[in-house]
């Protein structure tokens, strides 16, 4: 199915330029025919694509490796035990929901 691009609302006013070997060239010249694109069209999609993938995935390891340091450093500074109040809170809870 070919991806639907972008509406040009903004200024394209910035170029990327890449030097390629002819295999490559074609290759992404077929890909974006048989996607109805233009060559810059595709290119451009695809490494933007590329890049949001990549930001995603680092992004992720980030918040992995934050979440498991807060995880394991919660469990290492234990809150205190439960005051009466709490305590009393968790009687009512029970009596109430069973």
């Amino acid at each position: 199915m070919p991806a639907v691009a972008e509406p040009v609302t903004r200024q394209r006013a910035e170029r990327l330029e890449a030097r390629t070997t002819r295999e490559n060239k074609e290759l992404c010249v077929r890909a974006a025919e048989i996607e109805g694109r233009t060559l810059s069209d595709f290119v451009v999609s695809s490494a933007v694509e590329a890049a949001k993938r990549s930001i995603r995935e680092t992004e992720f390891m980030a918040l992995t490796a934050r979440d498991r340091t807060a995880f394991v450093t919660s469990l290492l500074n234990a809150a205190p035990s439960p005051n009466a109040r709490l305590r009393k809170a968790a009687e009512r809870h029970q009596q109430t929901i069973g």
